[in-house]
């Protein structure tokens, strides 16, 4: 059968003051009515069940999660001890779910996407259980649009005969690429064999827990010990020991890049990783002078500028390119082309002793 893994655990400081850590933006309605992670849940509807949806994320925000989406089992929110990065977290969901379906075809996905199309998604989701079947770790390339240096990249080799569907073919990966500079990001694009690294993974059970045995041996044995105790006294202890043993690391470095059979799909979804407010600019539709305005405004002489407020009306006069967030206790202003730049703002606010402002 084929089961969602959905990573829930991010803060998300660059979208700082609306996220917090209490609130990260997968719990927000960023990009429409519903928020991040709600979204990310009915975009599969087509395809998995919600019986067949699991969610790993914090104790402090299963309960928010499970009351945002009460049609997915209560069952189904697997609580991490703490944040050790998404390479544990995707293996304690690989071993909840082989746990109840051995022969399980699991999508790795974040809560917090956007995807615009979200039928053509669904589309190249059923293209990549093929080759999951097959044994491949499937990746999600994103076609880029540019030549940008704020992605990874995959770089794909050769067409994998007999696995896809028509219109999604399946390349094997030659590897995988960090952040490049732009020169080397200019040529990724012109050449035309790379695209960017979506975070998205599909792949069975049993193979996703078998590269973790084989290139994270010691906490993959203390995993299979987790997955033989779900629902037993013993697992608590258990988990804890594991989480001790578990490498801080993202998927991508704790399997993908050594896995020894990866598959990719190049897309067009109209993904963002809304990572930052500039990429909401990007997604959401804008008025005649470029703006993107959600709450009460009057806007004079405005243009390129994101502006999202609550109660207050905001007005602006003769802005260019800005980001405006204004929440009950912070205001943010800052260049668009700046956006990146915000979690310095979180780190100087913890520095200076005013953490419950994150």
């Amino acid at each position: 059968m084929f089961h969602a893994l959905i990573m829930a655990g991010g803060s998300g400081t660059r979208l700082w003051p609306l996220s917090r850590t209490t609130m990260p933006k997968q719990a927000l309605a960023m990009a429409g009515e519903r928020t991040m992670y709600q979204t990310t849940v009915d975009r599969l509807g087509p395809i998995i069940s919600p019986e067949r949806i699991h969610v790993v994320t914090s104790s402090a925000m299963a309960k928010l999660f499970q009351e945002q989406t009460p049609e997915v089992p209560a069952a189904n929110f697997i609580i991490e001890p703490f944040a050790k990065d998404s390479g544990p977290a995707a293996a304690l969901g690989l071993a909840h779910v082989h746990r109840i379906d051995p022969a399980a075809i699991v999508a790795i996905l974040a809560a917090d996407h956007f995807i615009g199309n979200t039928n053509e998604f669904v589309r190249v989701l059923e293209a990549a259980q093929q080759p999951a079947v097959a044994g491949f770790i499937t990746t999600l390339g994103i076609k880029p649009d540019s030549a940008s240096t704020g992605f990874g990249y995959v770089e794909r080799g050769e067409v994998l005969a007999g696995l896809g569907t028509a219109g999604h073919p399946v390349f094997r990966v030659v590897a995988f690429r960090e952040k490049p500079t732009m020169d080397v990001a200019t040529s990724y694009f012109e050449g035309g064999l790379h695209s960017w690294n979506s975070g998205m993974f599909i792949m069975s059970a049993a193979v996703g827990l078998a590269e973790f045995g084989r290139q994270q041996p010691e906490f993959a044995a203390a995993i299979t010990q987790v997955e033989m105790a779900v629902g037993t006294v013993d697992y608590p202890k258990l988990l804890a020991n594991a989480w001790d043993l578990a490498p801080k690391k993202s998927i991508d470095f704790a399997i993908m890049e050594g896995a020894e059979n990866i598959a990719v799909i190049p897309m067009e979804v109209g993904w963002s990783d809304i990572g930052s407010w500039a990429s909401l600019l990007e997604v959401l539709e804008a008025d005649a002078h470029g703006n993107v305005i959600l709450g009460d405004h009057i806007t004079i002489d405005t243009t390129g500028t994101l502006i999202r407020g609550g109660k207050r009306v905001i007005a602006t006069i003769g802005l260019r390119d800005l980001i405006v967030i204004d929440t009950p206790d912070a205001l943010l202003i800052c260049a668009r082309d700046s956006a990146q730049d915000v979690r310095q703002v979180v780190e100087q606010l913890k520095a200076s002793n005013r953490g419950h402002l994150v």
